[in-house]
């Protein structure tokens, strides 16, 4: 009965934090976290961020299942279970987080776009970037979550090629370490970002169709989803570029 309610478990819970988690770690960082610790010492990097990020989703969706759900995000779901004091200063928090992140995607964009186009600035590509997406997101959230799909379908062709670029498997994967550049926690903590956009559907909370169901299907499975693709390009780069 309310129009507002719109978005399902795929188009406004899975989809967004599928697209919040693939972002410039991945295209940037990962092959560096494979030549500092290997194989194996990326995948332990890569399981323990995603635990981390899975058991956050348990415990966001046992409050999501346990109340009812209203527009809020994260911040909505703090303060109706620690008290308003504790969601006000959370919901700050996360509101700079939200800030930096949005600052921390648009310099990897505009970095990869600068290839193409070496001759344009910097600056204004980034305020070029950002203020198609501050237009966009004021004027119809109808028209950002459609354009998603355009964006997903271009991010899987993108690891599509990127993964067929190169089959040669020829090369002897380093087992773990040797970490010289940095230690193993100062490699997880640059990885870590890139597991943590589980709150992107969540933000959604207040336009979701059936929330109590929506926010638990849809982040569980962003996540294992995710997880799958950082294995596999960890393998794809272990064994196809010496360290």
């Amino acid at each position: 009965s309310n129009p507002k309610k719109r978005f399902g478990t795929i188009s406004g819970v899975f989809i967004p934090n599928v697209l919040t988690i693939f972002g410039v770690i991945l295209f940037y960082r990962e092959g560096w976290v494979v030549g500092s610790g290997g194989l194996l010492g990326a995948i332990v990097i890569i399981l323990i961020a995603n635990a981390i990020t899975l058991f956050t989703t348990l415990s966001m969706s046992a409050i999501a299942t346990n109340i009812k759900v209203r527009g809020g995000g994260a911040y909505y779901l703090v303060s109706r279970s620690l008290g308003p004091e504790m969601g006000g200063s959370i919901g700050i928090a996360l509101f700079f987080a939200q800030a930096f992140s949005i600052a921390f995607y648009i310099i990897g964009f505009t970095m990869a776009i600068q290839t193409f186009l070496p001759t344009v600035p910097v600056w204004l590509l980034n305020t070029i970037t950002l203020s198609v997406l501050t237009l966009l997101s004021i004027f119809s959230a109808e028209i950002a979550i459609k354009s998603q799909y355009v964006i997903f379908g271009l991010v899987m062709i993108a690891l599509i090629s990127f993964f067929t670029g190169n089959l040669n498997f020829d090369v002897q994967p380093v087992v773990f370490g040797p970490f010289k550049e940095m230690n193993f926690w100062k490699v997880f903590a640059i990885f870590f970002p890139a597991v943590t956009g589980i709150f992107a559907g969540l933000s959604l909370s207040g336009d979701l169709k059936d929330p109590h169901k929506n926010i638990p299907r849809g982040t569980i499975a962003a996540i294992a989803f995710t997880l799958v693709f950082y294995i596999l390009v960890a393998v794809w780069f272990a064994f196809n570029f010496a360290p």
